[in-house]
């Protein structure tokens, strides 16, 4: 069998019953009338043949066509097809959990969410509305405008001392001999719209101890509120008069609808205002200075116009009075319902009322503080210094955005404060994963943001990992668990977390085993690094059996250094640029630089207790001569032909000396942890421990003592380096002082 019985006209064969004489109708005349009616048949199916395959064509297309509009009526957001590294990882949104929405979510709607100015106030939404403190300072004889935190204004300290994170909020302020105090409070109650209320009390004295004419200088405060959304806000009257009523202002959005803003004082206060429309609020602190220059030059005075644009979605507020005075000011939401009690709301919210709610909050807070950290037992009696606890930015003046591997540390002090705070936040940078689970290392969100980081450090490349230590946060978590530290209904909402959060870091670990990968299996490399350049001096973990160390591999000479070159621009003048000479060619081997990277696997707690490959880390964390100082240990060696040398002409020594606490407390735990190992070098771990956890103690309380702030880094003169008011990792004293490491 053929297994088909179709054949073509090509196959066929004529057959002996075909032949004409054989066949009666072949030998007769066609039929005239047959032929038409043929013809006709013919004709009929052919034509039909070719409105077949038209209506098929059309049909197809039609189909096409309602497939894509209902594609797009059920998917309207659906975007055009984008690049990988913006592709969303394709799994459920983390903070979509219910533990995430509801009334937790609306308890931290409002907060003091903009850390880059000393006092910032916005909701949790893309555009928000947004309040703020200026004030007037003098420097060098001259006033000076207050109100982006920076280096520049020399102020002695800031920063919140008493913060929970959630509804309450207090910071020290110290400008000159002026001291301004502002308190931050929300309040829900029957009649106030989502999100609450909101007051901010601002209490200005002088540093002066005893009464002086400098004590009675007047002092000019800014209050101001601002929509994003550039909607219209409402000035209350054109004459400010704070006895005859306290509304400043009022407004509507649809998040929170109606709203009022409110000011309280038993002091004499002179109160003056400005509108602006603009697009542009970051720049709020330029038109402020340019209407109270412009008034100054033409009347002398140092106060604002009292006009305003048409349709202001920007009120400015100048609050103006004798020190010491203080002042409440009162945001009430959800205005427009005669049941709101807005009276009464602003009345709780102020004077007397506030007082005794701040003061109710503060002893909590004091009280949470001791039972989660349980320092009264574990100091001596050297004073300390109140330290702010809730941040998820590095420094406010230098770094107000988030960083991903400084938030790993940061969760370490948050998740023992508030657990929900903490995964709140962790939840958030795991659902910024891409579909190939990379995690941008900086967040830089919105115009304001933007305008506190260099244009080069914006773009961001989806090769270059950044360190994942918010697992760090996670194990501490997910050990507490286990040992039953945490409520039934917590216990189940960190469970829920971890279940939907496995998928992204699966992704996550999966990202570095393949992106930052090396030659070798189970080997990895620095990826992102120039090797074109000539301007850097930057070699960028083995085991050598001689130094028990750990050290990079690859190609390196010690033969090599920074020195000026000229250079000539066309026939004109000459330049100098510092670039890297290389004297000795460099070949692959052991990169003999002892520093914190040497002891990466000791941080981690993978070398066994029993091994003399741990005392000999050991020995170099010990060693004066390498690593040890009096206030910390460096972050590399005192040998290394690199300490303290500059990278660039103009990137001074950073990670090359100088004493980091985020590395501090990693050696500390791991030093703690074998201090409780069964092994030959548990009591020398236990030495080293104590003599390094006292030093790191005494060191950033001296500093915080003396200058007011901690840095980001410390030198060994016991002087804190780096960004100013850098709370950041350097706030893990806390957990040094709590000798909280998370041990499993």
């Amino acid at each position: 069998m053929s297994g088909n019985g179709r054949r073509t006209t090509r196959s066929r064969t004529k057959s002996a019953t075909d032949a004409d004489g054989d066949d009666p109708l072949r030998n007769t005349k066609p039929n005239p009338k047959l032929r038409k009616d043929r013809n006709r048949a013919h004709n009929s199916i052919r034509i039909f043949d070719v409105n077949l395959k038209v209506m098929l064509g059309v049909s197809v297309f039609a189909f096409f066509v309602i497939f894509f509009l209902i594609r797009r009526l059920v998917n309207p957001a659906e975007e055009v097809r984008r690049p990988r590294v913006v592709t969303p990882f394709p799994a459920p949104k983390i903070m979509d959990l219910p533990q995430f929405q509801g009334e937790h979510r609306e308890s931290l709607y409002w907060g003091t969410y903009r850390p880059h100015v000393y006092l910032g106030i916005r909701a949790r939404t893309p555009r928000s509305l947004l309040a703020g403190l200026m004030w007037i300072g003098v420097k060098d004889g001259r006033y000076a405008m207050r109100h982006v935190c920076q280096d520049s204004d020399e102020l002695s300290t800031y920063g919140w001392t008493h913060h929970n994170g959630r509804d309450f909020g207090h910071q020290i302020l110290v400008d000159q001999d002026m001291t301004l105090a502002t308190s931050f409070l929300k309040s829900k109650v029957d009649g106030s719209g989502y999100g609450g209320d909101w007051a901010v009390r601002i209490d200005v004295q002088s540093k002066q101890s005893e009464r002086s004419e400098d004590m009675l200088r007047t002092a000019h405060i800014f209050f101001y509120m601002a929509d994003e959304d550039g909607h219209a806000l409402s000035l209350s009257r054109d004459n400010l008069d704070v006895h005859e009523g306290s509304l400043l202002a009022s407004g509507s959005r649809m998040d929170v609808g109606g709203w009022q803003l409110h000011l309280k004082s038993m002091d004499d206060l002179e109160v003056h205002y400005s509108g602006f429309k603009t697009n542009h609020i970051h720049n709020l602190s330029e038109l402020v200075q340019e209407n109270l220059g412009a008034q100054a030059r033409k009347y002398g005075r140092l106060q604002l116009s009292d006009t305003s644009d048409g349709s202001p979605n920007i009120l400015v507020f100048q609050v103006s009075a004798r020190i010491p005075f203080k002042t409440d000011i009162v945001f009430v939401s959800r205005t427009g319902l005669q049941s709101s009690g807005v009276e009464e709301r602003v009345n709780s919210l102020t004077g007397t009322s506030l007082t005794s709610q701040l003061k109710e909050k503060q002893r909590e807070f004091d009280t949470k503080f001791e039972k989660s950290f349980n320092l009264a037992d574990k100091l001596d009696s050297e004073s300390m210094i109140a330290a702010e606890l809730y941040t998820a930015v590095p420094s406010r003046p230098f770094f107000p955005r988030g960083f991903l591997w400084d938030e790993g540390f940061h969760q370490l002090l948050i998740w023992r404060w508030d657990v929900h705070i903490s995964l709140d936040i962790i939840g958030h940078w795991l659902d910024l994963m891409n579909i190939d689970g990379w995690i941008p290392r900086e967040q830089i969100l919105g115009a304001e943001a933007r305008s506190k980081v260099p244009e080069e450090f914006i773009p961001q490349h989806p090769t270059n990992g950044n360190p994942p230590t918010l697992i760090l946060a996670l194990r501490d978590i997910v050990h507490s668990l286990k040992r039953n530290k945490f409520t039934s209904t917590e216990s189940k909402e960190i469970s829920s977390f971890l279940e939907r959060a496995y998928v992204r870091l699966e992704a996550w670990f999966q990202y570095f085993n393949t992106t930052q990968s090396g030659k070798e299996m189970s080997s990895y490399y620095w990826h992102g690094r120039d090797v074109t350049t000539t301007r850097e001096l930057n070699p960028k973990m083995h085991l050598d059996n001689k130094y028990g160390a750990y050290f990079d591999f690859g190609n390196h000479t010690e033969k090599v250094r920074l020195h000026w070159k000229e250079n000539m621009v066309g026939n004109n003048y000459a330049t100098r640029e510092l670039v890297r000479q290389v004297l000795e060619r460099p070949e692959l081997r052991l990169v003999p630089h002892v520093g914190y990277v040497s002891l990466f696997p000791f941080m981690g707690r993978i070398i066994p207790p029993e091994s003399w490959i741990l005392e000999k880390q050991l020995d170099l964390i010990s060693n004066q001569s390498i690593l040890w100082t009096d206030y910390g240990l460096r972050s590399l060696s005192k040998t290394s032909s690199l300490y303290m040398k500059r990278n660039t002409e103009h990137d001074p020594p950073y990670w090359r000396g100088p004493i980091w606490m985020n590395m501090n407390y990693m050696i500390l735990s791991a030093l703690h942890h074998y201090s409780k190992e069964d092994g030959p070098y548990r009591d020398k771990a236990r030495a080293i421990y104590d003599d390094l956890r006292g030093n790191l103690i005494r060191n950033v309380v001296r500093i915080i003592t003396r200058l007011g702030f901690c840095g980001n880094n410390m030198i060994k003169e016991r002087q804190g380096k780096g960004a100013r008011v850098f709370t950041g990792w350097t706030a893990l004293v806390v957990l040094m002082m709590a000798e909280a490491y998370g041990e499993s």
